[in-house]
C-alpha cells in the first residue's frame, strides 16, 4: 500500500508564489504516473498537472504558465512550484499517486 505525505499549503497574497511537495512511500508497485489535483468552491476536483516516471508533464489550462511540477527522490517525490498566484487557485490541492491513491489535501488560499 502507498502512503502519501503532503506539505507546503498556506495563505498567500494574489501573485506570490508556493511550492507543495508529495512524498510516497511504503510499497510502491512501480514507477506509475503522480500528480496534482485541486478542489474549488467553483468547480470539481479538476487537473493541476501530472507528470510520468519518464518526466513527461501535463497541465491543466487555466495553470499553464505559473506552474512547474517536478519529481525526485528516485520518482517518489513530486512537487508542484506554483507562481503567480490567483484567487482563483484558491482550494484543496491533492496528490495523486496513480492509478487511484490521493493524499489528504493540503490548503492553499490566494488572498485579494
Amino acid at each position: 500500500q502507498v502512503q502519501l505525505v503532503e506539505s507546503g499549503g498556506g495563505m498567500v497574497q494574489v501573485g506570490g508564489s508556493l511550492r507543495l511537495s508529495c512524498a510516497a512511500s511504503g510499497d510502491i508497485p512501480g514507477m506509475f504516473a503522480m500528480g496534482w489535483f485541486r478542489q474549488t468552491p467553483r468547480m470539481q476536483r479538476e487537473l493541476v498537472a501530472t507528470i510520468t516516471s519518464g518526466g513527461t508533464t501535463r497541465y491543466g489550462d487555466s495553470v499553464k504558465g505559473r506552474f512547474t511540477i517536478s519529481r525526485e527522490d528516485g520518482n517518489t517525490t513530486v512537487h508542484l512550484q506554483m507562481n503567480s498566484l490567483k484567487p482563483e487557485d484558491t482550494g484543496v490541492y491533492y496528490c495523486l499517486y496513480f492509478p487511484k491513491t490521493w493524499g489528504q489535501g493540503t490548503q492553499v488560499t490566494v488572498s485579494s
